[in-house]
């Protein structure tokens, strides 16, 4: 009997959180979303980026997106800085592209009208989720409890 007991606390203790498995499926999604862009344009620090330079951004961004899916699959305490880090870093380039990439721009690229208030607003309302996003995982970090550098 005691030792189904101690099973039972140990099963417990490595069960993954839902906070950590919902994180998980969030940048797994982003990772997948961010593929999706392969061979589209890419507007990174106020430049549209178009052909083998966005090509370059995408792959870069996407591998940055699976090792944090990975990282927090293993609750790695590094994923934590790196998602802060990210996350911050996510702000700061929209908000530099708002500043820097006009709707004309982007009607340009895209071939067809843009609404200038609708992009303001799409690009607030992404600056405020990852925020929100940030203030989430900050408020978890203890769930973060795999101290390893390595996540293999």
């Amino acid at each position: 009997m005691r030792n189904d007991v101690e099973e039972d606390e140990f099963e417990n203790d490595h069960r993954r959180p839902l906070a950590m498995v919902l994180l998980g499926g969030l940048y797994l999604f982003f990772f997948l979303l961010t593929m999706s862009t392969f061979g589209h344009p890419y507007p990174f620090m106020g430049t549209i980026f178009l052909g083998k330079p966005a090509e370059a951004l995408v792959f870069a961004d996407s591998l940055i997106c699976l090792y944090l899916f990975l990282g927090l699959m293993k609750r790695q305490r590094l994923t934590w800085y790196l998602l802060m880090a990210y996350n911050l870093f996510e702000i700061a380039n929209t908000l530099i592209n708002l500043r820097f990439i006009t709707a004309s721009d982007v009607e340009k690229i895209a071939g067809q009208p843009v609404d200038p208030q609708g992009l303001l607003a799409n690009n607030i309302s992404v600056v405020v989720a990852i925020i929100l996003l940030t203030l989430f995982i900050y408020r978890h970090r203890a769930l973060f409890s795999n101290r390893s550098n390595y996540l293999f």
